[in-house]
């Protein structure tokens, strides 16, 4: 569904003609950089058999490379009418106005030659963990206007400054675009780690000084890294998405195809199996995800050139519906 470029206007419902592998696609010869778009799936409504397709809600698409605008907390983005707190009734408002939009971006860098830098050997790896927001907020060497932000992580000042604690690498906390919680803003709070992913291919917009060039502010802070001889390392949240259990909101995953992405109870699947503890786990025992989950990986290693993972919850990656398993696909 395409939108206009604030992300506010719907101006066209364009149907996905073809179904090949499981996948819905079809081919839009005329989109580029810069066009906004958003998802809406049709399918039965049946959380008792597991299915929770509304098409009134707009999705977040699970490979769109970046986002537009903020999420803003309305009974329409539950799929349920969320005033009765039960989930099997049928929610017909739409999510749109308050939802981000996704947009397709300009992946196109020029990389200079310090990515050919040679790998540290694990036994001489020192990392430094630190959040973009916070280092660059207290960081005294950085601009006003580029605290918080990708552009200031990347500043001269802050990689020589990391070089001279003797580290070789940075492992950034979350940068995966993310939600806060209603809970938490309530309160007068934000979710400042970021361990609420809604994306696995797109940087977090909030984080970029021009959010129209989020992904190219992420490439060149990456960039500024490797020429300082520093690897970047991303703290990665594969276990879980924003959307929690049956009672949380419908922003994605949850509205495409809920039985695949999530693990649902066998006998009952109306409801989540909660091994992370934030309402829902990714179900990496279905195909489609976890090529998900490695064509993320893949597109964050060869479009931006981080260097590794650390991932959270390592181990919820490897359950099956029997439990944790050492031979798991993941």
């Amino acid at each position: 569904m395409p939108v206009d470029e604030r992300g506010e206007l719907e101006l066209e419902r364009i149907a996905l003609p073809e179904y090949t592998n499981q996948i819905w696609h079809g081919y839009l010869p005329d989109v580029g950089p810069a066009t906004v778009y958003g998802y809406r799936v049709h399918g039965a409504y049946d959380p008792e058999a597991g299915h929770r397709f509304n098409p009134n809600k707009l999705l977040l698409d699970p490979y769109a490379c970046g986002h537009v605008g903020e999420l803003t907390w309305n009974p329409a983005l539950f799929g349920y009418r969320m005033e009765s707190m039960d989930d099997l009734t049928f929610d017909e408002r739409d999510s749109a106005p308050f939802m981000p939009k996704c947009v397709v971006v300009d992946p196109s860098f020029e990389w200079s030659e310090a990515r050919s830098q040679k790998r540290v050997p694990w036994d001489d790896t020192i990392i430094y963990e630190m959040h973009v927001r916070g280092f660059t907020k207290q960081f005294p060497k950085i601009k006003e206007k580029l605290r918080g932000t990708f552009a200031g992580l990347g500043q001269k000042e802050v990689v020589d400054y990391i070089r001279s604690l003797g580290v070789t690498s940075v492992e950034l906390l979350p940068i995966h675009a993310f939600v806060n919680d209603s809970h938490l803003l309530e309160k007068g709070l934000t979710n400042y780690w970021g361990y609420n992913s809604i994306s696995f291919m797109a940087p977090d917009p909030r984080y970029a000084f021009e959010r129209e060039q989020t992904l190219k502010e992420f490439k060149e802070m990456v960039a500024r890294f490797h020429e300082g001889g520093l690897e970047v390392i991303l703290d990665v949240v594969y276990n879980h998405t924003a959307e929690g259990n049956e009672l949380g909101p419908t922003l994605s995953f949850k509205g495409i195809d809920n039985r695949c992405y999530y693990r649902l109870l066998q006998d009952q699947p109306r409801y989540y199996i909660n091994d992370t503890g934030t309402g829902n786990t990714l179900n990496l025992s279905h195909g489609r995800v976890i090529q998900m989950v490695l064509d993320s990986l893949r597109y964050w290693v060869q479009q931006t050139k981080v260097d590794g993972f650390r991932f959270d919850l390592g181990t919820i990656l490897a359950r099956e519906p029997n439990g944790f398993d050492n031979q798991s696909g993941f």
